[in-house]
């Protein structure tokens, strides 16, 4: 009698994903949608609004594929590609840096009673988002709620 020994072996898959970093902040207010889409459409007055900018330039149209060049105050320039836009709804940019993937959706949606809400979310993807990405983050989101503020206050003038 022959004895025959069946092995089986077990594969284990893996799936690695990279961690990603969040932030969300909301504000409501009584501008229409179009008054705040009109201020994120002229990129180079932002700094109108948002006082962290030292200048801005936009190459081409306020749209899916064109890049903005923001140089912070005291800051190199950093590069954003506008990723998504959709008039009065919705536009996200994305900026790449250290292996990382700084993606950052500006939504307007319904608040209460009838008013407008402005939301702004970041997240972070990418190798090292894990121990990069907690000090990143934290630093280009720290002014949101005062340059969102003054973003409605312009709007709503």
């Amino acid at each position: 009698m022959i004895s025959a020994q069946i092995i089986f072996a077990q594969t284990i898959f893996l799936i690695w994903r990279p961690l990603m970093w969040t932030y969300e902040h909301s504000i409501e207010t009584d501008a229409t949608p179009d008054a705040i889409w009109h201020l994120w459409a002229d990129v180079e007055n932002w700094g109108d609004w948002n006082t962290d900018i030292a200048s801005i330039r936009i190459n081409g149209p306020f749209e899916a594929g064109t890049e903005i060049v923001m140089t912070p105050a005291g800051d190199d320039p950093v590069h954003l590609l506008v990723a998504e836009a959709t008039v009065n709804e919705l536009f996200v940019d994305e900026a790449r840096f250290e292996g990382l993937l700084l993606r950052t959706a500006h939504r307007l949606g319904q608040g209460e009673r009838g008013r407008t809400r402005v939301t702004y979310r970041m997240e972070i993807t990418g190798d090292g988002a894990d121990e990069l990405a907690p000090g990143i983050g934290p630093a280009v989101t720290a002014d949101w709620p005062e340059t969102m503020a003054a973003l409605v206050e312009l709007a709503e003038g």
